[in-house]
């Protein structure tokens, strides 16, 4: 990329694939930040898209030549695509964005405002989950909940302060040079491996709750059960790889289902040990109970919430089986 008098302070990278329902979106919102458009480059890294995603990105570059540039993936996941847009960046300043997002408009402003200000290495905020339609509703507000995704503090509004991990993270470019770049054996949990890794090594990150972005979660029962499973798997498969990068929190889900699995058949081995099996599977729906009231922002969400947890909780454990068996594969 070349750019004539133009002095590049921030760098964002957004690896995108088969993104046409929500790319135009997350532009506009970049187009209404803050931060001087001059001062910025938006890197665009498609992973073979199918559907209309470049072609919508390619009408915005022609409007805004010096400002967009769009990358090939030929690998497709996400931490190719961040390694290849970090190569290309001009940026002091490195901000990781997904398209199934929209940001404040005060966003990259804040970012590199928290980068200045704090000792962090890595910077992000807060995401309100968002969806379409009535199932789409019902699992945003599933996600939102701890009893949903435990203590995952920028999903369920945690406040400023020093966390595990964020979303996406803006960085300073020496960041890179200093740990290295994305591990590219991981199509998911890229940002969890790369914030283990910064703290393994003294960095801190930094989660700031006036940095807000609206993230667009499935829509879809099947969407959602697939997110679950593929998460699940590819917890497993990074702990394998990448010892420590992941939370006691994320194997939960495996632990309820093994355990359901086991009580299961000590019952019909043992039948006076049924008692246990109720007592839990009861305490479990008691649980389902109370935090279905509590995320429904309206009454008509409690019903599909009751089932919405414990498909999301079965799923995401069944692909840490999956993840457990098949733990061989990288994908």
């Amino acid at each position: 990329m070349e750019y004539s008098n133009r002095n590049i302070t921030v760098s964002v990278i957004l690896p995108v694939y088969n993104e046409e329902k929500y790319i135009e979106a997350c532009i506009v919102s970049l187009l209404k930040q803050d931060f001087p458009q001059d001062s910025m480059e938006w890197i665009f890294v498609d992973g073979c898209s199918k559907d209309n995603t470049k072609q919508i990105i390619g009408s915005y570059k022609q409007k805004y030549p010096n400002l967009i540039e769009v990358l090939d993936n030929p690998n497709k996941t996400v931490p190719y695509a961040m390694n290849i847009g970090i190569k290309a960046a001009l940026g002091k300043y490195i901000i990781r964005l997904d398209a199934h997002a929209e940001y404040a408009n005060d966003y990259i402003l804040k970012c590199v405002h928290y980068l200045d200000t704090t000792d962090a290495e890595n910077v992000g905020g807060v995401a309100e989950t968002k969806s379409r339609g009535y199932v789409g509703k019902s699992i945003a507000l599933m996600l939102s909940s701890k009893f949903g995704v435990g203590n995952s503090q920028f999903r369920t509004k945690g406040k400023s302060g020093y966390v595990d991990t964020v979303p996406f993270g803006a960085f300073r470019k020496e960041v890179f040079e200093k740990y290295g770049l994305y591990d590219e054996r991981l199509t998911r949990n890229q940002d969890n491996e790369m914030n283990f890794r910064i703290r393994k090594n003294g960095g801190k990150i930094y989660m700031a709750d006036d940095i807000n972005l609206a993230y667009y979660c499935r829509d879809s029962i099947k969407g959602i059960v697939e997110m679950a499973v593929k998460n699940g798997k590819w917890n497993v498969i990074t702990s394998k790889l990448c010892p420590g990068a992941m939370g006691i929190r994320h194997f939960i889900p495996f632990v309820f289902l093994m355990s359901l699995i086991i009580m299961s058949i000590l019952t019909f081995l043992m039948p006076i040990l049924g008692w246990l099996f109720v007592a839990e599977l009861g305490l479990y729906l008691l649980f389902d109970l109370m935090f279905s009231i509590k995320s429904a922002s309206k009454v008509k969400y409690i019903p599909f919430l009751l089932i919405l947890f414990p498909i999301f909780h079965l799923s995401y454990g069944f692909g840490s089986l999956v993840g457990l068996i098949r733990g061989n594969m990288i994908r």
